[in-house]
């Protein structure tokens, strides 16, 4: 693997931003198409707890509550939110009953509090909270109240019956990028993992998407985040040391001389010393002699126990990553480097994996929403508006549909709803699938190509 590193720079500062955003404010927006990753809760219900919404409760009104951070830190991101469930839900035709209500998570008494008050006004909807904290606030009253919910978050532990996950989870990315690379032949997964909520998230998709598409269970390990930590888990993960002792079995040994090693024998130098330092040590190497001729080849080591690696950094810590993939001649095509939506920001500067995948929507298919919030608002939609038009839009098509209030055969309808970035659908267990591309990293200035293009979300009868 080339050591490309023209983003490093670049990158760190972007991780490290990002990283202060995500303490800041719980959420991050995973690129320019949409992906959202809201802040997780460090205690989440599994996918599918909680209570299902009570038949026959759910109120018959087309009123919409809209429970968003108004005040406070996140003032600015509910305000982006509002603005795209406004524009959704400002079109002709409509329903005469069909009214926003909003009420403000961030204010005193928090989501829950809203959460009364929007239930309280007769709302048959809920769109919102922002957060996994706060949904978890709203769910357990709306739920009992028979109000869905169209949550904002990312954490996929959040959806339940009757509260869906509106933003694109991670677990829906590896699931794409999986069935890629299975169709690519690739047969044996691991991942190389951040030890926080994106990496575990990811892992468990990875684990998920192994089991449900029939491959072997996935290897997986997390790291610390220094590049000590990375460099020694992915030692491990790729069997480092046993493909290194292979090599020393077989590796031919051709004196220098007047070379010596570290133990000082001559005839322990081999001719084949051009070598990342790491593996030179490992195979007793002086790494600071230089090659006996211009054209001595580098040791290859043996292939690594898998054939897919899944990553989950960005930043100072991808750096530290791409550097630990060298050093262990973990690289390309021999294993198929994926990663997270988020690389979609900056995929012209990844050069150094070229050829890399990530899971992401269409950019495309959101030029319409981008023209038409633009001209409302004056400024370009952040990604966070995508979700909030998204839910609002729903809301609106069951509504026009006729239907009293918001009935959940209604929210899960087989053929879905058109959204900004593709067609999504709504599941009876509270995911939403939605059509997501899968994009190959070409670097060096260009942008990221489709190798794989959204296809139609999968319905609700189908799961």
């Amino acid at each position: 693997m080339t050591r490309a590193y023209s983003l490093l720079s670049g990158l760190s500062r972007q991780g490290l931003a990002a990283n202060r955003a995500l303490r800041k404010t719980g959420v991050a927006a995973l690129g320019v198409t949409g992906l959202i990753l809201a802040g997780c809760a460090e205690q989440s219900t599994p996918l599918g707890g909680g209570s299902a919404m009570a038949p026959g409760k759910q109120p018959a009104s087309h009123k919409v509550g809209v429970l968003l951070p108004l005040s406070g830190t996140n003032a600015a991101l509910g305000r982006e939110l509002l603005a795209g469930a406004q524009l959704a839900l400002g079109g002709a035709g409509a329903p005469s009953d069909m009214q926003m209500d909003v009420h403000d998570t961030a204010a005193i008494g928090g989501a829950a509090t809203a959460t009364a008050a929007a239930l309280q006004a007769g709302d048959g909807i809920l769109l919102g909270p922002l957060t996994s904290g706060d949904t978890a606030a709203a769910a357990p009253a709306a739920q009992a109240a028979g109000v869905p919910v169209l949550a904002f978050t990312s954490d996929i532990g959040q959806g339940r019956p009757g509260v869906w996950v509106m933003g694109i989870t991670p677990e829906e990315q590896v699931q794409q990028l999986v069935a890629q690379a299975k169709r690519d032949g690739r047969q044996h997964f691991a991942a190389l993992l951040p030890d926080n909520a994106l990496g575990h998230a990811m892992g468990n998709g990875l684990v998920s998407a192994c089991r449900d598409q029939g491959l072997p269970a996935p290897k997986i390990a997390f790291h610390a985040g220094t590049a000590e930590s990375i460099s020694q888990t992915l030692r491990q993960l790729s069997d480092y040391d046993s493909r290194v002792a292979a090599v020393k079995q077989v590796m031919p040994v051709t004196p220098v001389p007047g070379a010596t090693t570290t133990s000082g024998n001559p005839s322990e130098v081999s001719t084949l010393t051009q070598l990342p330092s790491n593996l030179a040590t490992a195979l007793g190497q002086d790494v600071n002699q230089p090659a006996a001729t211009p054209s001595a080849p580098q040791v290859t080591l043996g292939r690594p126990p898998f054939d897919a690696l899944l990553l989950a950094d960005i930043g100072l810590g991808l750096k530290n990553v791409l550097d630990a993939l060298e050093q262990t001649q973990v690289n390309m095509p021999d294993v198929r480097i994926m990663g997270p939506g988020l690389w979609a920001s900056f995929a012209s500067k990844l050069g150094a994996i070229k050829g890399a995948w990530y899971a992401a929507p269409d950019p495309t298919s959101r030029q319409a929403f981008v023209t038409r919030f633009m001209a409302r608002n004056h400024h370009m939609p952040k990604p966070l508006a995508d979700m909030s038009y998204d839910a609002a839009t729903a809301a609106q098509t069951v509504a026009r549909s006729g239907v009293p209030g918001y009935p959940v055969e209604a929210l899960t309808r087989p053929g879905g709803f058109a959204g900004v970035d593709g067609t999504f659908t709504l599941l009876p267990d509270g995911r939403v699938r939605r059509a997501l591309g899968v994009f190959e990293v070409i670097g060096n200035g260009s942008d990221a190509r489709m190798i794989s293009a959204p296809v139609q979300a999968r319905s609700a009868v189908s799961g």
